[in-house]
């Protein structure tokens, strides 16, 4: 998820710029004027042109997303590009927030809050969270991410990629110079992460990328190992100077409880504040709890290898085991007609997780089709295997893949990002509303339990209960280290007590939560959302409900905020409203 904000061009907050958008505003429903007309035609003209210049701008990220225009290129981490490019969303914004949109259409006003809510968003990392002088994780993943973007698909030939590739490494050591200079205030945290996954790239660099070299010319392969070993050089040195200044440093920052309220309302437009989220997490947790707690055995919810069938002897066959069961997990779900599996789907495929991403992401990630690709092909990338791990995620995935795989791929982030990115709508599509996205998987996982793909009080079953849990806990530990209520040790200590993780599943827990603002936090607010909108649109439908229906209704609108997505189903903008008062 990108960090993202929202001071105004002026430095006020955006409670003192923004239009009026009161209840009169929303509701009411005038005949849209000529110049309303124009204005939202400009709006769409003004985002168009701001997609093409962050796309310009941040090059690794438009590789990520399949866009591959500047894949020979890095960030540039200048001073005076930093500077230049806060002004220009500044004045982006605050061009945005003059319009008044009291006039238009019903779309086009959700268009224009999306798009603002983008802005600020972006205009956040500048103003409060500061990555550039605080977070050397920032240039560490640029590098990481540099090279992983080239790699992941073969969407054009290994020795363009090498080549690519060359251009990308020459230029990180002077990225990380950049990142020295403007590590003016950086915290011990972030700074521990970054020194473990710049000491872990190698496997990236000297093995990963290499497969693309069998192509080059004798000049050009030379040039490539040239360059990998600056790098390699360049990033061990970034960690060891950053080691020798860790007693320096603070030890984390929090951002405080009033701009982690003003992140829930403004960007992610819910309707709640940082004690009522952290109140649906505590209820939630006690549920998960309890429900653990009357399983016949409670100890099914902590996954235990050796109560399967079949331990899978190596990686190969771990990975071929995951991917077999998504067969029968679609099946079930055309057979009871939960969903509806669009023909452009692409393979969902089961990959090993690169080493330098497991300090921050112990169970994997997703990495779902990006909005420009031309390859509908998913991945989701798992931890190193290992029959004797102690990792929750791989003992999980030993036992039964099944509730994983269905947050991951089908019905899950894959199946609903590959949806949103086929939107005609260019607001809508580049929109990736984190709770959204986070609630739908964590939503698949239980609908499927309660669905019957499960047998009753099975391990399957208490690893959806245990996987509820933990997301439970995350809450509290996202809500209580940002608003500086909490230490880092105490957020490990609650993962462990409270969402029943071992310590090294705990702890990279905790450093995504630090890292991430608000990301922990929407697996179990979206959910809540979507079964709050769920009971509402059964009430609605009455005779004429049927729970598939909803599921197609609901994500066909790509990755919104539910309290906009509520707006559209049931034409109904209280939560809009309640998130911009």
């Amino acid at each position: 998820m990108l960090i993202s904000g929202f001071l105004t061009a002026n430095g006020q907050t955006p409670s003192q710029t923004r239009p009026d958008i009161s209840n009169k505003t929303l509701l009411t429903k005038p005949g849209p004027s000529l110049q309303g007309r124009a204005e939202a035609t400009a709006l769409h003209k003004l985002a168009d042109d701001y997609y093409d210049w962050r796309n310009a701008q941040f090059p690794v990220r438009s590789s990520d997303a399949g866009l591959h225009t500047w894949d020979d290129r890095l960030t540039d981490y200048s001073a005076e590009k930093i500077a230049a490019r806060a002004e220009y969303t500044r004045a982006l914004l605050a061009k945005v927030n003059a319009m008044q949109t009291a006039n238009w259409p019903k779309d086009e006003r959700i268009d224009w809050m999306l798009f603002r809510a983008q802005l600020e968003g972006a205009a956040f990392d500048d103003r409060i969270w500061h990555s550039t002088s605080r977070d050397p994780q920032t240039y560490v993943s640029e590098c990481s991410n540099g090279i992983f973007s080239l790699l992941k698909k073969e969407y054009d030939t290994p020795r363009n990629r090498a080549l690519a590739a060359t251009k990308r490494l020459q230029a990180m050591p002077a990225l990380l110079a950049q990142g020295e200079k403007n590590l003016q205030k950086p915290v011990r945290l972030f700074a521990q992460l970054a020194i473990a996954s710049a000491r872990a790239i190698d496997p990236l660099l000297n093995d990963s990328l290499m497969t693309l070299a069998t192509g080059l010319a004798p000049n050009e392969k030379e040039a490539l190992i040239t360059a990998r070993d600056e790098a390699l050089a360049a990033l061990h040195g970034f960690a060891d100077r950053l080691e020798k200044q860790l007693p320096s440093m603070v030890a984390f920052a929090p951002m405080g409880e009033k701009n982690y309220n003003d992140y829930l309302h403004h960007i992610l437009l819910l309707p709640l504040d940082a004690a009522q989220v952290e109140m649906i997490g505590r209820v939630e947790l006690a549920q998960y709890r309890t429900y653990e707690a009357w399983l016949p055995d409670p100890s099914l919810a902590d996954p235990d290898p050796r109560r399967s069938k079949n331990i899978p002897p190596d990686q190969a066959s771990f990975l071929k085991a995951y991917e077999s069961r998504e067969a029968e997990m679609i099946q079930f779900l055309k057979d009871r007609r939960l969903i509806t599996l669009p023909d452009y789907l692409g393979k969902f495929e089961i990959r090993q997780l690169p080493e330098a991403f497991k300090p921050t992401s112990p169970g994997g990630f997703m990495n779902p089709p990006g909005v420009y690709d031309k390859d509908s092909t998913g991945f989701y990338f798992i931890p190193t295997y290992s029959p004797d791990s102690k990792n929750f995620y791989i003992r999980a995935a030993i036992e039964d893949p099944r509730p994983i795989l269905g947050h991951e791929g089908i019905p899950g982030h894959f199946l609903q990002l590959s949806i949103a990115n086929h939107l005609t709508d260019e607001i809508r599509r580049q929109h990736d509303n984190n709770v959204f996205i986070e609630g739908w998987a964590l939503y698949g996982e239980e609908m499927l339990m309660r669905e019957g793909l499960y047998p009753l009080d099975s391990a399957s079953q208490g690893q959806v209960l245990r996987l509820a849990r933990y997301r439970s806990a995350r809450i509290g530990v996202d809500v209580n280290l940002h608003t500086g209520k909490w230490t880092f040790e105490q957020a490990v200590k609650y993962f462990m007590e409270a969402g029943g993780l071992d310590h090294e599943a705990a702890e990279g827990e905790a450093a995504g939560a630090a890292s991430n603002p608000t990301q922990k936090i929407s697996y179990i607010v979206g959910k809540w959302q979507i079964m709050d909108l769920l009971g509402r649109y059964r009430d609605e439908q009455g005779k004429n409900f049927r729970l598939g229906q909803f599921h197609d209704d609901l994500i066909k609108n790509g990755s919104l905020p539910l309290s906009v997505i509520k707006w559209i189903m049931l034409d109904d903008p209280a939560d809009v409203e309640e998130a911009l008062k």
